[in-house]
């Protein structure tokens, strides 16, 4: 299964947890999306729920996903 990122744009209220200009690893997780939520692995290693509003979503080449998922 591809992995999916999101580009965090928005960390108001979650500075220690989200930094802006960050990629971030999506956890699939449809009830969340269903209520403009989405999983993703934070800065503390472990995935929580944040707004949809934090992040904007793109596809990445797979050079790219391939060095973010070594990281």
């Amino acid at each position: 299964m591809k992995k999916q990122f999101a580009l965090c744009i928005n960390n108001k209220g979650y500075e220690a947890s989200l930094i802006q200009r960050k990629f971030y690893e999506i956890i699939p997780d449809e009830q969340a999306r269903q209520d403009d939520f989405v999983r993703v692995i934070d800065e503390s290693g472990e995935d929580y729920l944040y707004h949809e509003n934090h992040f904007i979503f793109i596809e990445l080449p797979e050079e790219v996903e391939q060095v973010l998922v070594a990281a």
